[in-house]
């Protein structure tokens, strides 16, 4: 199965697309779980993992954050999806016999001015390519499901609008992930590195890391913290920071880095994407 990139849900998902678009040579294999995606990647069940770590609108995936320190898999790409909503429902139904429409909770909120417009009560699910499966295996005429276009032809569904969310601007990111880690080369095109650290417990460690970057010219383009061990003086982080591992300024820079802190763990060497001019 090594023909195979894991997404975590249902056939329909915006992951789904994802994986449809950035590798159509190979399979999507839906999971149940996250750590399912890590899983068969780790054995071999698959050769890549589409992993959401981010949305302009809802922000973090915070599930994949506690994940990343445990894996032994490395991140080789990004890839960014717009997200565009569509409100589906069972053949030769008309928008106006619509009285509520299921999503989860993030779609809902999503395409709020939607629903309002149109007098249609929004009903939460579990995520939007399993609202489209409901719909479909219920058979209710009067309810609707928001989701991605591709549910409505994965579940036999009609649209029955186009383009519903609020926000036109609403992308999400994906990491990829593989069990062998790239081997780009510094100077050959943009590159994103990805690590993880944990500070020493000092006086203006982090402050210390970041003058670090700073002071050599590189582009931090996400940090994020989160609580470890149950303790409140143990914080792990979670960076991205422009260029090459290999290029001086950010061997220095990784340096100063290791210097102030008690852990340093690269998750990926990996090719920068346009961001779709967001």
């Amino acid at each position: 199965m090594a023909n195979h990139i894991a997404y975590q849900g249902e056939p329909g998902a915006n992951s789904h697309i994802a994986c449809n678009e950035a590798y159509p040579r190979l399979t999507p294999l839906p999971c149940r779980t996250f750590e399912d995606c890590f899983t068969a990647v780790e054995k071999g069940e698959a050769e890549l993992a589409m992993i959401p770590v981010e949305n302009t609108i809802a922000g973090r995936v915070g599930d994949i954050h506690y994940l990343l320190p445990t894996t032994s898999l490395q991140i080789v790409a990004e890839h960014y999806l717009p997200i565009r909503f569509q409100l589906m429902a069972l053949p030769g139904v008309k928008l106006e016999e619509i009285k509520k429409a299921r999503s989860h909770i993030m779609g809902l909120g999503q395409c709020r001015n939607f629903l309002k417009a149109n007098n249609i009560e929004p009903v939460t699910a579990a995520d939007t390519a399993g609202a489209a499966r409901e719909v479909a295996e219920a058979g209710n005429r009067a309810v609707a499901a928001i989701a991605p276009r591709l549910a409505a032809k994965v579940y036999g569904l009609d649209i029955l609008a186009e383009d519903i969310e609020d926000a036109a601007h609403n992308t999400t990111r994906f990491i990829i992930m593989s069990r062998k880690a790239t081997d780009i080369e510094a100077g050959h095109g943009p590159a994103k590195t990805a690590f993880l650290f944990e500070v020493r417990n000092i006086p203006a460690a982090l402050y210390k890391v970041m003058g670090g970057f700073a002071t050599n010219g590189i582009n931090m383009t996400k940090l994020e913290s989160y609580q470890i061990g149950g303790s409140f003086t143990a914080t792990q982080f979670y960076a991205e920071i422009e260029g090459h591992p290999d290029e001086r300024p950010v061997q220095i820079a990784l340096e100063e880095l290791g210097f102030f802190s008690q852990s340093l763990k690269i998750l990926g060497v990996f090719p920068a994407k346009p961001t779709l001019g967001l």
